[in-house]
This record gives structure tokens, sequence and C-alpha cells, in this order.
């Protein structure tokens, strides 16, 4: 079959894909993957899936209708849909997370794209990891994919800081091992343990919201002066803005978007992203 005759081009059918989530009004995937879809000549159609935990079951066997190829998976269900689907990939299991869900002859299959998502947008801004201290704040699902790139990429030393701390401790024990021991330190003890990181990474939620921030402003006074924050957060954040009136240097969270949307894009339709 050539792919031109490929049923993704069949004009009788819309193919549907989704970000299940709460809350995504805010998300930029449709208008990533509508594009995409464009400029491949999909017959193909991007949604948005605002799903609340108790709901999750139920939006998940939606997804076996014939006409979905698949989903995104965001906050907060990247952890709790692992354990719903009929298979999930290696790299998922390992993290523990799912972001992205095929649907193949009925069956539903978990993938993990925010990894490689986040490691070709890391290492488009920065270079040289083994010697680095870097610094995630957050235990979810986002931080369990930074703590994976961080390792395949050689990072030298990896520090989790959450608010609860037993998070942030199994988290740092699942991933730790006797060539690579991940740290932790209690996030209200953040200030004093700046000096030596050279890389911060906002992993976690906050800061969606302005006046929201993950840490108080002030302790960006600690970090190096040849120090980054990286914040996921795909927008401005309080927190990039008060780094860069330091002098730091920044990066958002749009290129990983854009690279684990790539992934996603490539598992459901066989094509590479434009």
């Amino acid at each position: 079959m050539t792919l031109r005759s490929s049923p993704l081009f069949d004009r009788e059918t819309i193919w549907r894909m989704g970000l299940i989530g709460d809350p995504i009004a805010h998300s930029l995937s449709p208008s990533l993957h509508e594009a995409a879809f464009r400029s491949h000549g999909l017959c193909a159609s991007y949604e948005l899936w605002p799903t609340a935990e108790a709901d999750l079951p139920a939006r998940l066997a939606g997804l076996r209708r014939a006409d979905v190829l698949g989903a995104n998976v965001t906050m907060p269900h990247k952890l709790a849909v692992t354990s719903l689907l009929d298979e999930i990939s290696p790299l998922s299991a390992r993290a523990g997370a799912v972001n992205t869900i095929m649907h193949r002859d009925g069956r539903l299959i978990g993938d993990n794209t925010d990894v490689e998502g986040f490691t070709t947008a890391l290492t488009s801004a920065i270079s040289s990891f083994s010697e680095r201290h870097i610094l995630v704040l957050g235990a979810g699902g986002a931080a369990r994919a930074v703590v994976l790139g961080l390792q395949a990429l050689g990072t030298g030393q990896v520090t989790i800081a959450n608010r609860s701390s037993e998070r942030a401790e199994t988290l740092a024990a699942t991933f730790s091992s006797s060539h690579h021991e991940i740290g932790t330190i209690a996030l209200q003890k953040i200030a004093e343990n700046l000096e030596t990181v050279s890389v911060l990474v906002n992993a976690t939620a906050a800061g969606w919201r302005p006046g929201e921030t993950p840490i108080p402003l002030d302790v960006l006074d600690n970090l190096p002066p040849n120090a980054w924050v990286v914040d996921l957060t795909f927008r401005e954040t309080d927190l990039l803005r008060a780094a860069r009136q330091r002098g730091l240097s920044t990066l958002d969270g749009l290129p990983m978007l854009v690279h684990q949307a790539a992934g996603a894009f490539t598992r459901w339709t066989g094509l590479g992203a434009p």
C-alpha cells in the first residue's frame, strides 16, 4: 500500500485525536497538530477533551472508536492513565507516566514522548552535561520525564525538590542507580542549596497563573551568574521573567511541547512531523 492510499488520506473519514487533561483550555496542542495535518493533507482533527479524574475510564473507552487514532495526556492524568491501558512502552513503564496513547486494532497502547521532547529542547540550548548540577522542581509525571532525560544525557548531579518530600524521595529512589544517585532537598531549604546549581528546571504546574511561582523569586539571587532557569510552561512565567531580570539564561517549555508533539504525531500516523 502506498502512502497516499493509506486510510489516513480517506476523504470519507475524519480521523480524530485529542488532549486529555484538566484544565486544558490554554493548550497549544490543537494548533500544532492541525498544522501538521494540513501540511500532510490528512483528513484529521485534534480536539480538547477536558476530563476529570472520575471520568478518565470512560474517556479512555471512547478512544476505542474506529475513527480515533489516539490521544495526548497531560496533567493531572499522566500517572493514573498507565494502569488503565492495554499496554505501555518500556519507556513509559520506567517513567511511570504516559503522555501519548495510540489506538491500534482496538487496543490502547501508552508511550512517553515527553522524555525525547525535553532532551531535544534542552540540548538545543545547553551542551555538556557531565559536570552540571541540575535541580528539578516537582515529582509528578513531567518531573519523571525530566529526570529520565537528564540521566540519558549523562548529567553529573541531579537533585529533586518538591512540596511533598516523600514524593521527592520516592522519585529519587525510583531512578537512582549504583552509578547515578539522585538527591533530594526540602523545598523550604532551596535557597541555601543553589550555589552549585547550573540549571534549575520547573517541572511543576505552578506558574500557569500570573503571580504564581514554584519558589520565592528572591532565591534566584543565590544561583551562579551563568546558570540557566528552565520552565516547562510553554509561555512567559514570572519565574522566567525574574530570572532574566537577574541576567540568567532562560528556556521556556514551547520547544519541548513542539518536540513531544512531533513524536506523538509520528506514532499516530507513521509520518514524519513537518
